[in-house]
């Protein structure tokens, strides 16, 4: 069984390649991770989203879910546009998109109703991401060069908006809300551009590492003006974030490349990327809904570790299970 969240991956063993899934599959891995450390005290504010202005470690752990849907989303469209002309292939990533704004739609009724979520919220990331993959529709089908252009006016529209009418909307809202995904929708749309480079096997992977070190540079230099904010999903958050999450692609990429093997764990959490990210919701209400005092929230460091490794250590269990198996779900 195959839906694909993973862009489809082509369904092509030759033009699969496993540092990808390993990069999905880091992400996810951390995005579960931290997840559950947003609620126990004892974990420090550098292991938790920056409050609004700031950047952490854990800030950039969503960009690198939308950089790794980026690698192959261009591909992807084409192969299948391709195969099954262009009405099926928009269909299929309409579709696609709108079932992850639902599913993401459910869960956080289900977190703001169940107590699992941190803070009551009315958007979450899986809504970001498919309202992100929706707006990279218009433009998939254009040249890789003008696609970065659009996306770099894109954000330049949506920094202007956030300056003049939306901040106060964008921060009631986790992931900047629904303003906040023209933002999200920008950052996918450049890193399809990227991901171009990146599959231009004879020309252009020579120069995807540095112009991902010039994003990154270009978003650095822009935090001078505007301000680096995850809350804000602000023009130089962006462009730092997709920059970074790249350049640490292309350290999975190179350390496939140079010692011929890939990291197992990672694959597999890549290659069931969505199954496993719903599940961790399931483990997460383990930890979160008992009102026991000391539980979670009043968690000694020790019970914080314990917990985060049982979580981990049981769904990369069932990825491994599920991938000797060839099961794979997503959309």
């Amino acid at each position: 069984m195959m839906l694909s969240i993973m862009e489809d991956c082509v369904n092509d063993a030759k033009q699969r390649l496993e540092s990808i899934d390993e990069f999905r599959g880091f992400s996810i891995l951390l995005m579960v991770l931290a997840n559950y450390l947003a609620g126990p005290h004892v974990v420090p504010a550098w292991l938790k989203h920056a409050p609004d202005v700031g950047f952490t470690v854990i800030d950039i752990i969503a960009p690198m879910f939308i950089a790794a849907i980026g690698l192959t989303f261009g591909a992807s469209f084409r192969a299948r546009l391709a195969r099954d002309g262009r009405r099926r292939a928009i269909e299929h990533f309409l579709f696609r998109n709108l079932a992850l704004i639902g599913i993401g739609a459910l869960f956080t009724v289900l977190g703001n109703l169940s107590g699992l979520a941190v803070d009551r919220s009315d958007w979450g990331l899986l809504q970001a991401i498919g309202f992100a993959g929706l707006i990279t529709l218009v433009f998939i089908a254009v040249p890789a060069r003008l696609r970065w252009l659009a996306g770099l006016l894109l954000l330049v529209a949506y920094q202007f908006q956030l300056n003049s009418f939306w901040l106060a909307n964008v921060l009631s809202s986790t992931h900047g809300g629904l303003e906040g995904a023209l933002s999200w929708g920008a950052m996918l749309v450049m890193a399809t551009a990227l991901g171009d480079l990146f599959h231009d096997v004879p020309k252009g992977r020579r120069w995807f590492p540095a112009a991902s070190a010039g994003v990154l540079a270009l978003g650095l230099l822009l935090a001078f003006i505007v301000p680096v904010s995850k809350n804000r999903v602000s023009a130089s958050y962006v462009l730092i974030a997709l920059g970074a999450s790249d350049l640490i692609f292309w350290c999975f990429h190179m350390f496939d490349e140079r010692f011929g093997r890939s990291i197992p764990i990672l694959r597999e959490w890549g290659r069931n990327s969505l199954l496993l990210y719903v599940m961790h919701g399931v483990l997460l209400g383990v930890f979160v809904m008992p009102q026991a005092p000391g539980w979670y929230e009043l968690a000694p460091a020790w019970l914080v570790v314990l917990q985060a490794l049982l979580m981990v250590g049981t769904l990369s269990w069932v990825g491994w299970v599920l991938d000797r198996r060839h099961f794979y779900v997503a959309l």
